[in-house]
């Protein structure tokens, strides 16, 4: 086993033990906020027990994807199922955005008739949430972790934490001025917060199954760098997109001048990938110019006078 599958075979158990012992977390205290928002009438509470309970299905789910993830590839699935992480995340967020949209239709329908809420017991069960999230959350902040799968069970974890302060500010207004409306006021407020926490992971998961380059890749860069590298004459069929969290890949074709090494040449490009733009999964196509025709966006050294163009 190489280093970089060692260290990635030990990040993927700390993710698995954070996202373990958040869902023991979480769980815990689920039934509770269930009940005490039955039994004091308020959406706020129940608004936040919803995502709760949605926090423990994608925990679950989180962990499902996690150990279908680490399964070995087979010649039909050559990068096993890597990708069940990144569905597992997509999931997360269009759940996050279902949530919203629900706290948005109640928050409506019982502003056109406040219903009497127990602001003392709302806010004290508000308190044990602030608790629950917060340590459920601290367990899922590991430094270092890149898994987009753990980021979508974090963002889940966080809105609720701001859902527990939204209802504790609930239960406080109504405790002390018997205002009723502010209870599904705040519920809409915890919604808008958590359909913004939706975003960044929708983004992000639709990109990597859509083959786009990496946040903060620039391809063309790659390719200027890649063709300025002596002795390569030209770079094209350049595709780098990501595999999973933390698992960019690279294609291209390479033509070199006449005479040099191409297996030396292929070797010299995988080394500058992996040291300057840390992308360690690479294949590299490498021939001598005049060879072979080329297709698609082409770069070339920089000391050429020719201009990368598109052939149709």
């Amino acid at each position: 086993m190489t280093h970089a599958n060692e260290h990635a075979g030990h990040g993927r158990e700390a993710d698995r033990r954070s996202l373990a012992v958040a869902l023991a977390i979480t769980v815990s205290y689920t039934a509770a906020e269930v009940v005490g928002g039955l039994l004091t009438g308020s959406l706020a509470l129940l608004a936040d027990a919803a995502h709760m309970l949605s926090d423990n299905l994608s925990l679950g789910l989180a962990l499902f994807a996690l150990w279908l993830s680490s399964r070995p590839p087979t010649p039909e699935r050559s990068f096993g199922y890597k990708r069940a992480e990144i569905l597992a995340a997509l999931f997360n967020g269009v759940t996050l955005v279902a949530i919203s949209l629900w706290i948005f239709y109640e928050a409506y329908r019982r502003l056109q008739e406040p219903p009497q809420v127990m602001g003392g017991w709302v806010a004290a069960v508000a308190v044990a949430g602030l608790a629950v999230n917060a340590a459920a959350a601290w367990v899922l902040m590991r430094p270092g972790s890149e898994s987009l799968n753990l980021q979508g069970a974090l963002r889940h974890v966080l809105a609720d934490l701001l859902g527990s302060f939204g209802v504790l500010a609930s239960g406080l207004i109504i405790l002390l001025t018997g205002w009723y409306p502010a209870d599904p006021l705040i519920s809409a407020l915890i919604g808008l917060l958590i359909l913004a926490s939706s975003w960044r992971l929708l983004r992000d998961s639709v990109n990597i199954l859509l083959e786009a380059a990496p946040q903060g890749v620039d391809p063309a860069e790659i390719g200027r760098r890649m063709a300025s590298t002596t002795g390569v004459a030209e770079v094209h069929d350049l595709h780098v997109w990501t595999i999973t969290s933390g698992f960019p890949a690279l294609s291209a074709h390479v033509l070199v001048s006449a005479g040099e090494d191409c297996h030396a040449k292929r070797r010299e490009l995988e080394h500058l990938l992996r040291e300057e733009y840390g992308i360690s999964h690479t294949t590299l196509q490498v021939d001598h110019a005049g060879d072979h025709a080329t297709h698609g966006t082409r770069f070339l050294p920089l000391n050429t006078k020719r201009k990368p163009h598109h052939n149709i």
